[in-house]
């Protein structure tokens, strides 16, 4: 099963059956309980998110638990790399990756509105804040957070899941496009042979024709997601807002770099984040950006690359969570002016 399709099951898991009462009112998300499935039902739609959660919790631990052996032997160079770091700087890069995931925000909240939704901005980034909190465990829990939040805040005015899975795929694809043609940076710390970008950037150039004409030969059902694809506009606005927020982390991660005293170029920082991408989906947890940061740059130290990853995890979680914050100060806001002008009334 793909990363979307089990997005998929668990945005499923807890939505009303057939007879049950739907959530009270439009806006509240967090306030709507989950149906009860049967053990069968749960077994056939695969594990709970509180089981996705353990996992990813786990495993993440796993990686650290890894990183601390690997750095038993470098104790004082790892500690010196973390603490010199500027705080203002290290502010800067949490502040970036804010801005990354708001624009990332904004490109799924045109994609939803492509497929037909027309659910109001202001509820689309809260549910993009609680998904962004759950990416720092996984990927996976991330696009499930928030596309249950955003069927159980707006069910009437969001598309159904199967369109909301799809509607990820154009912001997908624009992103590994654009990994593909920077795909050069890793031929240096990978050792990779020079021709081994052009069939990554070959099969996304097939990948993004086959998802035009899919978009425009299908019109109806859970391939309105892939709408995106069909307005000459929207794909210009679409790539835009992706390169904004590839810059932005891409700005962090050379900033974080620096910071710990790597004699680091842009494109290196480009292939951290690459790599980071392309890990994002196996069962490592919050452990990528070290790992990915090891891999690229480790001939230049284990130890001050490891600081640089682990300062990455850091502003990536601090600005997920000023996010998921004001997401639910958000709602808990809301939730108080309509109690206010329900007693004045």
């Amino acid at each position: 099963m793909t990363a979307l399709g089990r997005a998929a099951s668990l945005a499923d898991v807890g939505r009303p059956a057939a007879g049950e009462r739907a959530p009270a009112r439009e806006g509240d998300p967090i306030a709507a309980a989950p149906a009860r499935a049967s053990v069968s039902t749960r077994w056939r739609r695969g594990p709970t998110v509180p089981v996705r959660v353990a996992f990813a919790v786990v495993v993440t631990l796993a990686a650290i638990a890894v990183l601390v052996v690997v750095l038993a032997g470098r104790r004082g160079q790892f500690s010196t790399a973390v603490l010199t770091a500027p705080l203002w700087l290290l502010g800067i890069a949490a502040v970036l990756h804010l801005v990354s995931l708001v624009t990332r925000s904004e490109a799924w909240n045109f994609c939803m509105r492509s497929a037909g939704g027309s659910t109001p901005r202001r509820l689309v980034f809260r549910a993009a804040g609680l998904g962004a909190l759950g990416s720092v465990l996984s990927a996976q829990l991330g696009v499930a957070t928030r596309i249950g939040a955003i069927r159980r805040t707006a069910p009437a005015t969001s598309p159904r899941v199967a369109a909301l899975v799809l509607a990820e795929v154009p912001i997908i694809a624009v992103e590994a496009t654009l990994a593909a043609l920077f795909a050069f940076t890793l031929v240096g710390p990978l050792r990779l042979p020079l021709w081994a970008p052009l069939p990554a950037i070959a099969l996304m150039v097939g990948v993004m024709a086959s998802m035009r004409g899919l978009a425009r030969h299908h019109l109806a059902g859970a391939w309105r997601g892939l709408a995106a694809f069909r307005e000459v506009r929207g794909r210009g606005r679409l790539v835009a807002l992706v390169v904004l927020g590839i810059l932005a982390q891409i700005a962090r991660n050379w900033l974080v770099l620096r910071a710990v005293g790597l004699d680091t170029s842009p494109f290196n920082a480009i292939a951290v984040l690459i790599v980071s991408v392309c890990l994002s989906p196996l069962p490592v947890g919050a452990g990528v950006s070290a790992t990915a940061t090891v891999l690229v740059l480790g001939s230049h130290g284990i130890a001050d690359t490891a600081a640089a990853g682990v300062l990455l995890t850091v502003t990536a979680t601090t600005a997920a969570l000023c996010y998921a914050t004001w997401a639910c100060g958000d709602h808990a806001l809301t939730a108080v002016r309509r109690r206010r002008a329900a007693a004045l009334a």
